[in-house]
């Protein structure tokens, strides 16, 4: 046994949106730190290549092919992790997608329900079927990928920012009706981090992000595995005591 509370040797994590970016970044730390991994993501073929890489490195890991705003698919995602691993004890609901840039009375509703669908909807879905496992077994950690966007506004992406304020209010009512149940809820806002999502915000204006990513007090775009750290560091026995928390992982954006 060991004393480190990032260990998660026999634990079971489940990680959306991760075939890449920061989802990808979690799931290999949560890998590294012993846990068996479900990679779920919507590009099947990826997520795919992602788990068959762990796995040739000798981690426990698998892949399950989950468009987060479909419930069924969503349910047969856990049901999965469950039959292949007995358990789940982590997740990392991550699956999210940016706006199309519009201002608010020129975007369409198709738009907001994609981005509601995925960014709001399908966390709900998600903790709807993981809480309901967490809670059988008496414990569990989740944390739902945020945003800096949950804290502010910012014309063009009504949608995406309202996905994220949707979340956060979510995660605070969830964390209060299942701690009760030994199961920990809380998010993550991300700010300015590498992404492909990130370059969608200024419509993969190179210059435009680099100019960004100067303004960022920290003088830098965040990575992938900070933010991965930070889930991890949630999920553990090190934050025991944090309970429906939006903990802001952002260079100093948010200060300023």
């Amino acid at each position: 046994m060991t004393n480190n509370p990032l260990d998660f040797t026999g634990k079971v994590a489940l990680v959306t949106g991760a075939a890449s970016g920061m989802g990808l970044a979690t799931a290999h730390a949560f890998a590294e730190a012993g846990a068996a991994v479900v990679l779920a993501d919507f590009r099947a073929d990826a997520v795919e290549t992602e788990a068959r890489k762990l796995s040739t490195a000798g981690h426990r890991a698998i892949a399950v092919p989950c468009d987060v705003s479909d419930d069924s698919q969503v349910e047969k995602m856990v049901d999965r992790t469950v039959a292949e691993f007995g358990r789940l004890d982590a997740a990392f609901n991550n699956a999210g997608v940016m706006a199309k840039i519009a201002p608010t009375a020129d975007s369409t509703r198709e738009e907001w329900d994609r981005v509601i669908g995925i960014n709001l909807r399908g966390v709900w879905s998600c903790m709807k079927y993981e809480l309901r496992r967490m809670a059988s077994q008496g414990s569990g950690a989740i944390v739902n990928n945020a945003s800096v966007g949950a804290l502010t506004g910012n014309p063009g992406i009504g949608a995406y920012i309202a996905s994220k304020h949707g979340v956060v209010g979510l995660t605070r009512t969830a964390a209060l009706e299942y701690i009760q149940h030994g199961v920990r809820v809380n998010a993550v806002n991300p700010g300015l981090i590498d992404t492909q999502i990130a370059r969608d915000v200024v419509a993969g204006n190179e210059e435009a992000y680099a100019d960004i990513a100067k303004n960022v007090p920290i003088r830098r775009a965040g990575r992938p595995e900070e933010i991965a750290s930070a889930v991890l560091w949630l999920c553990s026995p090190a934050a025991s005591y944090v309970v429906g928390h939006a903990l802001t992982v952002d260079g100093g954006m948010t200060v300023v």
